[in-house]
């Protein structure tokens, strides 16, 4: 069975006075490249000491958990993660996605403005932080909207919304077409130091379409979104980055051309990152073969080439960081025809699984695999997290890396249930999640079905 420890944390969670010293783990942090067996302390919530010294002595007075050569890495950072709170809390609640996120080994989430009303507000950033205090188990953070309502029209208070504690901005999944728009919020931006972090798909090649435009799509007789409507939206950004000199990044790239865009920045030296989604980098258009919604999303899963470049371009560094893109949608509009159904899936208690589906295979080594979820986003979001380091911040997950299990969509904790690797055979467990130095989530066995919240 799975065991939550329930009280409230949010983002400065009260840390434990006892000491805790995790023995005989395999520990892996991608800040320092460090991999070997060794033991670590935490104290105070913070991490006091780690190293191969620590691997069987423990210090008088504190508890001890034996990780049994398991992986004891950072916790994972998921920089894209869509509730339905507020306004729609039927798909998803702060409690029930910190809940998802704490079983996956999540420990830090950042929300998307797509709520209802639409977070475009200082009173609406205050909103969130005082419910993911009280309701929420991990640390939550705040993206705003770049836009008023997301309609890609009047640029919001960036400043004001930034001093009130929004960690980045965005259009949320919608991609603002109107190029003048787009160029203030970047040089906007620019003066608070604000990341931007953009969906790219121009909105009128995308119109309609539900699938990658190809072979697959004709067969199917459903209508298509060509990579080129990404790129094309990818090379804009990348020409108004080097004209403002704003903070940007591309949130969830899906094909090969998009990429070397990218790279093709950074090589000029500007100040671009990009990420891409788990299910972009593990399944592909043919999965939409038979008609099954869970498998929609936005951007659209890409051919089978695609996927390649995105998993080489994790290896390679060329992509920054992994998001579960959790999006949760509820049974009444997943349950119709493919064409009509919502896009999104959720995400966040299979993102780190999925993902081992890379390091299992042998395309991708693990520190770099973890790395684009801890170390990277941390960086990018100016977090104290995602590295295990002396006097950081003790969030921390132990890893099964060979525990076989079959996803059961109906004991996932997320209240949306929409996951497209829903009775995939995944390969790791999250055996244990830390945050700031206090169990909130610990496995124990076969997973019962759980009581809706």
């Amino acid at each position: 069975m799975s065991v939550f420890l329930s009280k409230p944390k949010g983002e400065n969670p009260k840390p434990s006075r006892t000491p805790q010293i995790f023995l005989n783990a395999r520990l892996i942090d991608p800040e320092s490249g460090r991999d070997e067996l060794g033991g670590l302390l935490v104290q105070d919530g913070l991490i006091a000491d780690l190293g191969p010294h620590l691997r069987r002595n423990a210090p008088e007075g504190a508890a001890v958990i034996d990780c049994q050569e398991h992986v004891l890495c950072p916790g994972l950072i998921d920089a894209q993660v869509i509730t339905g709170e507020p306004g729609q809390e039927h798909r998803e609640t702060l409690k029930t996605a910190s809940r998802a996120a704490a079983a996956g080994g999540v420990t830090t989430v950042v929300v998307m403005p797509d709520t209802s009303p639409v977070i475009d507000q200082v009173a609406l950033v205050d909103f969130i932080q005082r419910r993911a205090r009280d309701n929420a188990i991990v640390h939550v953070h705040t993206m705003a909207a770049m836009t008023r309502g997301l309609k890609g029209e009047e640029m919001t208070e960036i400043g004001l919304l930034k001093r009130a504690g929004a960690i980045a901005f965005t259009n949320g999944k919608s991609s603002i077409g109107n190029t003048r728009v787009m160029r203030n919020v970047l040089n906007y931006a620019k003066d608070f130091g604000a990341l931007v972090m953009h969906h790219c798909e121009d909105p009128y090649l995308s119109s309609n379409a539900s699938m990658n435009s190809g072979e697959v799509a004709t067969r199917l007789g459903l209508a298509g979104v060509p990579t080129v409507a990404e790129t094309i939206v990818v090379e804009r950004d990348v020409r108004l980055v080097e004209k403002t000199g704003g903070r940007y990044h591309s949130m969830t790239i899906t094909c090969a051309e998009s990429l070397e865009v990218i790279k093709s920045a950074k090589a000029r030296g500007l100040d671009v990152t990009c990420g891409v989604s788990i299910n972009h980098l593990t399944l592909n258009e043919n999965d939409v073969t038979g008609y099954r919604t869970f498998f929609k999303v936005r951007p659209p899963l890409r051919h089978e080439n695609d996927r390649k470049a995105m998993v080489a371009g994790i290896a390679d560094g060329g992509i920054d960081i992994i998001v579960s893109s959790h999006d949760p949608q509820d049974v009444d509009v997943k349950r119709r025809p493919f064409q009509e159904a919502a896009d999104g899936a959720a995400g966040l208690e299979t993102l780190l699984p999925a993902a081992l589906r890379l390091y299992h295979s042998g395309d991708v080594e693990l520190v770099a695999l973890l790395k684009a979820m801890t170390l990277n986003p941390a960086k990018l979001l100016g977090l104290h997290s995602g590295r295990l380091r002396k006097g950081t911040i003790a969030d921390m997950i132990l890893v099964d890396l060979n525990e076989p299990w079959v996803v059961n969509k109906d004991l996932l904790r997320s209240r949306s249930k929409n996951s497209p690797f829903d009775e995939a055979r995944l390969q790791g467990r999250v055996l244990r999640t830390v945050v700031a130095g206090e169990t909130v989530y610990q496995y124990a066995g076969h997973e019962p079905a759980l009581a809706a919240d």
